[in-house]
């Protein structure tokens, strides 16, 4: 039997010097789990950058307009629904994956928060996967409902990948 994560494409990169800090196999079942709990098409693919604190800031800067490093940034491939006429209309690649995106974190930002909320940098970037990852879906936290759900999912998905031992 073949398992959703040899179908779904995680494409995981970790910028020179953090290599050793993370490993892949851990970032991308994370990633899957979030994508697992999501429901997304199991013919999905992400992209996932660990980097540091001045290429986040540069990221931040020219894409955000926010000078200063941040814990996570996503790039959605796709418009939400009723983004058509600022996006237009896409062409389906022929490959049949769906992309989704990019979800960028930067590693000593996880290390300064995990630090500050006495946990394990481990459960920390864990936190920053599935923020990220949410946001590529169609999450946000711009209103109050709509972070009090975005947490509710976060604190749901963060217990299985517990409870699973990641």
């Amino acid at each position: 039997m073949l398992s959703l994560q040899t179908v779904m494409e995680i494409n995981v990169l970790i910028d020179e010097g953090l290599e050793s800090c993370l490993d892949v196999a851990w970032l991308e079942s994370v990633v899957v789990e979030v994508l697992l709990a999501e429901g997304t098409d199991p013919g999905s693919e992400l992209g996932l950058v660990i980097t540091d604190q001045e290429k986040i800031r540069e990221l931040n800067l020219v894409h955000l307009g926010e000078d200063e490093p941040t814990d996570v940034l996503s790039f959605p491939m796709l418009p939400d629904s009723g983004d058509e006429e600022e996006w237009g209309t896409f062409i389906v690649p022929p490959d049949g994956i769906t992309h989704l995106g990019e979800v960028i974190i930067s590693f000593p930002q996880a290390v300064i928060q995990a630090e500050e909320r006495g946990h394990s940098v481990q459960k920390e970037v864990a936190t920053l996967i599935i923020h990220g990852v949410l946001h590529i879906l169609g999450y946000d936290h711009d209103e109050p409902e709509r972070e009090g759900r975005m947490q509710a999912c976060e604190a749901e998905i963060l217990a299985r990948i517990e409870e699973k031992g990641y």
